[in-house]
Order: C-alpha cells, then sequence, then structure tokens
C-alpha cells in the first residue's frame, strides 16, 4: 500500500515531511532541536518497532545499580542550557539519594534517566503539536528507500510506502556481538539488558564469567552483587583493562584547547597531523601549570598495569590536586568533536588503531562508587579481573570452557557484555542502509557507518551532501567519530534541524 504524503513540501505552505527512523534518544533529541528551531511546521513520521519507545537499550527500566557515569548536567536534552535535566530532577527531590560520598556528583539510575527522556518526549511532541507539527508514530521497521524527486520513498516490513522530503537515520548502536558463537547455549546470556530480568534466572551460587571489562561488564558485576550473587564472578577480556575512575570535579576555562581554535583550522580549509594537536595540548597544560607527559604515562599505563592495583590508586587519587587528568577529560569530549574534522586521515585511523581504549577511558571514565564497589569485591575474594581472554567455548558436559594466557577456566554461566562498537550498523538496521547505497544515496565509510558532513550530519557520496538524508548517532561514527554521549547527540540533533527547517530546500542529489 503507498502512503500518501503525510503533508506538502514547503512550497505549498503546509510544510515539510520529516521521516524519523528510530525512536529512541536520538529522536528525543531531534524532536526538542526542532521544537526550539523556530521553523515552519510540517509532519514528523517516527518508526519504531521497540517496547522501549525513547528510551532506547541504554536507558530502560532496570537495577538502580545501573546508572549514568556523567554529571546531571552533561545529561541534558537542550542545546545550550545545560539546566534541564538537573531541573527536572530537583522537581522529583534532588536525586540526592544518588550523590557519589566520594566525589559529590550525582550519578543517577539510567532507568530514571529514561523516565525523564519518555516524560520530555510526551511533552516536546505535545509542545511541536501546538506548534502545527503533525506527529505519527508507525511501529514498522523501515526496510528499504528510494529516490522521489523532492525526497524519499520509505517502504516497510509490512509493504507500507510513506514519502519524505527529509529522513533522519537515528538506529542506534543494536546489540553486543557474540564474539565466541555460543547462540543459544545453555547458560549463555547473549543481551544482559535489562539486568533485572537477564539476571533473574542465574543461580546465586553458580560461577559466572562477565565477557568484556568496560562498563557494561561493570554494570553486570554489580548486578549480581545487588542481588546477593554468592558464586565466584570472574570479569574477563582480552586486555583486562578497567574504565578510569572519575575525579571529584574542579573549575577550569580552556585556554588553548578550545573548540574556537580548531573551527578557525577548519575555517581556513586547514588539516594538521597529530603533532599539531600535541603542541596545543602542551599550550593548555603548560598554561595550568600541569605536566602533559605524566597524564599520558598514566592513561597509557593501563595496558600494562595490574587493573586492580591501577583501581586502588586510581581511588585515591579521586581528590587529587593535580587537574592534568581533569583537563584531559575535559578537552576530548569538549574540543574533541571539533579536532577530529581538521585531522590528517593518516592520523585519524592510526589514533583509533592504536589510542582508541585510551580515548574512551578518558571520556567514559566510572563513578568512584562503583570502583569502590568493585575493589570490596575484589578484597572479599568473589571477584577475579583477567586479562588475556582468547576463547570460550560451550562445554559437552554442561558450563562453558574458557581459554586465557593465564589457563584454562571453567564457569556455569557466561554473560556477553561486550560493548557494542560504534562503527558498527545495527542488524536491523542493514536492510535500510544497504538499499540506500545501492541506490547511491549512501557511500560506506571505511572506518563504519555512512560518510556525512561534518556541518549538518548529511549523508554525502562522492563528497557531495544529500539534504534529503541525515544521520544522528552513531551511524555517522566513521566521519565524525564522535558521535557518543548526549552532548554530542545534542549538538548534532540542533544542526540537523537548523538543515532541515531553516535552510533552502535544495536537494544536491536530486538525480
Amino acid at each position: 500500500m503507498r502512503y500518501p504524503r503525510a503533508t506538502g513540501t514547503s512550497t505549498t505552505g503546509h510544510g515539510r515531511q520529516i521521516a524519523v527512523v528510530g525512536g529512541g534518544v536520538s529522536a528525543v533529541c531531534l524532536f526538542d532541536a526542532l521544537a526550539e528551531s523556530g521553523g515552519e511546521p510540517g509532519g514528523i513520521t517516527v518508526f519504531e518497532t521497540s517496547c522501549q519507545l525513547w528510551r532506547g537499550r541504554a536507558f530502560q527500566l532496570d537495577l538502580e545499580t545501573v546508572r549514568v557515569n556523567i554529571p546531571p548536567e552533561g545529561m541534558s536534552l537542550r542545546f545550550g542550557d545545560t539546566t534541564v535535566f538537573r531541573e527536572w530532577l530537583a522537581d522529583r527531590g534532588g536525586g540526592q539519594d544518588y550523590l557519589d560520598p566520594f566525589c559529590g556528583i550525582r550519578f543517577v539510575p539510567r532507568g530514571l534517566f529514561g523516565d525523564y527522556l519518555a516524560e520530555s518526549a510526551m511533552a516536546i511532541l505535545a509542545k511541536l503539536r501546538q506548534q502545527g507539527w503533525r506527529i505519527h508514530v508507525v511501529r514498522e521497521s523501515v526496510l528499504s528507500a528510494s529516490r522521489l524527486d523532492d525526497g524519499l520513498v520509505l517502504e516497510t516490513e509490512f509493504g507500507n510506502e510513506f514519502q519524505a522530503d527529509h529522513t533522519v537515520l537515528c538506529v542506534g548502536r543494536g546489540k553486543p556481538t557474540d564474539i565466541y558463537g555460543l547462540g543459544d547455549a545453555p547458560g549463555f546470556v547473549p543481551e544482559p539488558y535489562p539486568l533485572s530480568r537477564t539476571l533473574a534466572s542465574i543461580p546465586t551460587g553458580a560461577e559466572v564469567a562477565v565477557i568484556g571489562s568496560g562498563l557494561t561488564g561493570i554494570d553486570v558485576v554489580l548486578g549480581l552483587a545487588q542481588r546477593s550473587h554468592r558464586g565466584r564472578i570472574r570479569l574477563l577480556s582480552r586486555s583486562g583493562v578497567l574504565p578510569m575512575v572519575r575525579q571529584r570535579p574542579f573549575s577550569y576555562d580552556l585556554k588553548h584547547f578550545t573548540p574556537e581554535t580548531f573551527r578557525a583550522i577548519a575555517a581556513r580549509g586547514e588539516r594538521i597531523g597529530m603533532d599539531d594537536v600535541i603542541a596545543v595540548m602542551r599550550a593548555e597544560f603548560a598554561a595550568a601549570g600541569e605536566d602533559l607527559d605524566a597524564v599520558v604515562g598514566e592513561i597509557l599505563r593501563q595496558e600494562h598495569e595490574d587493573p586492580v592495583a591501577l583501581l586502588r590508586r586510581h581511588l585515591a587519587e579521586v581528590d587529587s590536586s593535580s587537574l592534568g587528568l581533569r583537563i584531559l577529560q575535559r578537552v576530548v569530549p569538549v574540543t574533541g568533536p571539533d579536532v577530529w574534522p581538521v585531522l590528517t586521515e593518516r592520523d585519524k585511523n592510526k589514533l583509533i588503531r592504536e589510542h582508541y581504549r585510551a580515548v574512551m577511558s578518558v571520556c567514559c571514565p566510572m563513578p568512584p562508587t562503583t570502583g569502590s564497589k568493585l575493589l570490596g569485591l575484589i578484597d572479599a575474594g568473589q571477584l577475579e579481573v583477567g586479562a588475556g581472554l582468547q576463547d570460550v567455548e560451550a562445554d559437552a558436559g554442561g558450563g562453558f570452557a574458557i581459554t586465557t594466557a593465564g589457563g584454562p577456566l571453567h564457569v556455569d554461566y557466561v554473560i556477553n557484555a561486550v560493548n557494542v562498537p560504534a562503527d558498527k550498523i545495527p542488524a536491523k538496521a542493514e536492510p535500510l542502509i544497504s538499499s540506500l547505497r545501492d541506490a547511491g544515496l549512501a557511500e560506506q565509510h571505511p572506518r563504519g557507518g555512512v560518510h556525512v558532513e561534518r556541518a549538518t550530519s548529511s549523508l554525502t557520496v562522492n563528497g557531495v551532501a544529500d539534504s534529503r538524508l541525515y544521520a544522528l548517532g552513531d551511524l555517522a561514527s566513521g566521519s565524525l567519530f564522535f558521535t557518543f554521549g548526549l552532548p554530542s547527540l545534542v549538538d548534532r540533533a540542533y544542526d540537523i534541524a537548523g538543515a532541515v527547517t531553516q535552510e533552502p530546500h535544495a536537494l544536491q542529489n536530486a538525480a
């Protein structure tokens, strides 16, 4: 069945039709940006089949131990306003129960933040309707797209067709990869979330291996502890590296390594190498009286030092007087998105190949209370953190045989907590992305996802931007790299909203 265009194009006076493929966090960010844009109202059609509408995988209702790892000021949906989520919390008692005593930051449960997303989505959509927008939610997957003279035709899994002037791909990350091919082996948990459901079937006395030592793996360990698990827990990965521990915040204004510094380079059409970036960073650290080499050395030691010893030291340095690590933790998410576009391709590839884990550790540290709980489990002899993971196989006699550099292990249950790669296209989105590539509407990026334009996040083919198509979130990771975290989503949503509501409706790729 072919559905007629829900609204006309801007030239008809009825506004533009915007299709949003995906109804998670990215979509909510886009809604708020559209509501604040002041653009001519039109129609918005959202395609989402998940029962976690507006929450996505990350912020569904779950155990209280599953927490966000950044302060409330970094969790606002509103571009340029860091107070929105903090005020939402204040209206509900302030979230003081979630105050981390080590660093004074409130790290709220991710399910509570999901409540904020769901409530905000309803309020924002109501605001959009008041502005004259027409909103439709279609509980069908989009499988393909084809060209239309002034837009696209999207076809769903049930053969229904929808026309849109602009389509925004908010497809998220998908689910973890089953690296060791364990499939439906008894005792294997391929997707850990929600922990409230997946951990309920694991006997409290069972020996459990958690595969992946990042924030997801730590969620699983603390979830087991909250459920009074008594059996031995092994947190295993190839590297054994744990996230760093967030330090107590300290007010600091960047002086050299600012977004404006690198935007000026981009405006001149220049490309720079990592040596140039490091020189600016050295100037920033020198202005603060800090030693860059000491901080970089500390981060790189993660690959070689015992993870438990490193965790102890990082916990002891939560109140460190040194600003070095805090400066680095500020400049990477704040200025990093503006550094990335001006780097040479060679240096981009080298950074990902050699330093991706270090960058993620700086961007995504664990709350100190989380580190303290891990250390308590380690000291009690219940938790073991191990490196050198090589293979996991289902044992014919039950349980799992695990091969590590330190020798073989046997456990009753295996929980897959491998972080979903940012550059991986979710399986549910593959048919749509493939159809876009086949139609010449998208170009696969060698670092993952699809090529997009820096300024607007519109998809590009052979370097030419197409105002019909935009990617918001990890689908743009090859071109933009910094696609993770709410601040990045909010910034990109603002750019996209400006492009589709205020820019001339010119289709550079219409053919």
